[in-house]
């Protein structure tokens, strides 16, 4: 069973399957005024939204918006706290991420 665990301090992704580190990703977080949630969330949709998100999208069960893991059309922005709450990706790591998680995968973000 997979789950994410994301380090927003680190701003680091990593991917485990029971239990077992399989990938790490970097990532960008969101900026000081438009903070990304902490806590413990899921993935409650995927699919495949606009170039700005790069193309692949999965959205968690933030109850106060739309919050989630996606690609960018910056990949500059990619190690920095720049977004406004969101997880972003290389496009191409997001998509690899897209195709090996499914809906109910844990997130945990601290």
């Amino acid at each position: 069973m997979f789950h994410i665990e994301i380090n927003t301090k680190k701003r680091i992704l990593t991917l485990f399957n029971n239990g077992t580190k399989l990938k790490q990703y970097h990532v960008a977080v969101g900026k000081p005024s438009t903070p990304t949630p902490l806590g413990n969330w899921i993935i409650i949709k995927k699919g495949l939204w606009g170039n700005q998100f790069g193309g692949h999208f999965m959205q968690l069960n933030v109850p106060f918006g739309i919050y989630g893991i996606h690609g960018t059309d910056m990949p500059r922005s990619i190690s920095q706290a720049v977004s406004h709450g969101c997880i972003r990706m290389h496009s191409k790591d997001a998509k690899e991420l897209y195709n090996l998680v499914t809906l109910g995968t844990p997130v945990y973000i601290y």
